[in-house]
């Protein structure tokens, strides 16, 4: 596969995701039960201090202009309420900046408890995302790939809702991050020489749980469900297994239906700190080509604890 094919390769999914027939999906994550609020905005607060989460995600590492997401969240509880509240930008970027998202986001969550360890909290998430799109850079490669104008800094505004469950061993989560479904840009109304892109937010439905088994005092066990539903493209089921050895190491597998098998790792370098590694293989055909190395994520959280001794043990979600 020479470069203008490899390039042309990676483009074809590009044009997929800008098809009317294809539905835009949200910012994909392995780590999604760290960084758990960028897809349940009912999260914020839930784990009981200020928490800041910053994630760095690279798809199909050695394909030229494969996806990068960055991602930064900060959430914490609203003392002496039972209110919680946090910040999440995300960027996109496909193509070496031929298209760039970025996300910013305002959440607030409401807690209520209905059991002794039981807590349940409702979510609301408000914001919008400014979409660049470049064109001159695929007529660089192909004068017939598209012909359309540039876009800058186009905005959309966004809300989303959610509710989480959690106790001390386990949690169920159901969100849709973002509920209007944006169409981005349209020129079908141009000559018939011009290349068609509609680019449509859909609604993305995810419904997570887990639970955390104690399998002796050193050793912990995490199985996890993560199920996205998108009107227009295929069901997405990730499976994860996670196992947290002394409270400090954690490592695990995971498997995302039809798409990819993936490696976890982290450590808690202190109370407050804890990195999270992921390295994800494609199971498709796009997995064997020469050109793909897989996709990596890096993960760093840091966690304001002030009174750490009267915490039993780190959270495990």
């Amino acid at each position: 596969m020479n470069f203008k094919n490899k390039f042309l390769f990676l483009f074809g999914g590009l044009l997929v995701i800008c098809s009317s027939a294809i539905a835009q999906q949200d910012a994909q994550y392995t780590q999604y039960m760290y960084n758990t609020m960028s897809i349940n905005p009912a999260y914020a607060g839930s784990r009981g201090q200020l928490s800041i989460t910053g994630l760095y995600r690279s798809q199909w590492v050695g394909l030229e202009g494969a996806p990068k997401t960055q991602t930064l969240n900060i959430q914490s509880p609203i003392r002496n309420s039972k209110l919680g509240y946090g910040v999440s930008i995300v960027n996109d970027e496909i193509g070496n900046g031929v298209v760039q998202e970025t996300y910013f986001d305002i959440v607030l969550s409401y807690t209520i408890d209905v059991s002794a360890e039981g807590k349940l909290s409702f979510g609301l998430k408000g914001g919008g995302n400014l979409l660049n799109l470049d064109f001159n850079q695929l007529r660089n490669f192909d004068d017939e790939v598209v012909s359309s104008d540039n876009i800058e800094n186009r905005f959309s505004p966004n809300v989303g809702v959610g509710i989480y469950y959690h106790s001390n061993k386990f949690y169920a989560g159901l969100s849709a991050p973002n509920l209007f479904e944006t169409e981005h840009f349209d020129n079908s109304q141009r000559d018939a020489n011009s290349t068609q892109f509609l680019s449509k937010d859909r609604i993305n439905f995810y419904l997570i749980t887990g639970y955390v088994f104690d399998l002796n005092g050193n050793l912990k066990f995490k199985p996890a469900l993560l199920t996205k539903v998108v009107g227009g493209a295929p069901l997405q089921v990730d499976f994860s297994a996670n196992f947290m050895f002394n409270e400090k190491f954690t490592f695990g597998a995971a498997y995302r239906w039809d798409a990819a098998v993936s490696a976890l790792a982290g450590f808690q370098i202190s109370d407050q700190f804890m990195i999270g590694l992921a390295y994800d293989r494609e199971t498709t055909d796009l997995g064997g080509t020469q050109f793909n190395d897989g996709s990596f994520e890096v993960l760093l959280r840091y966690d304001l604890v002030k009174s750490y001794q009267k915490l039993v043990s780190p959270r495990f979600f």
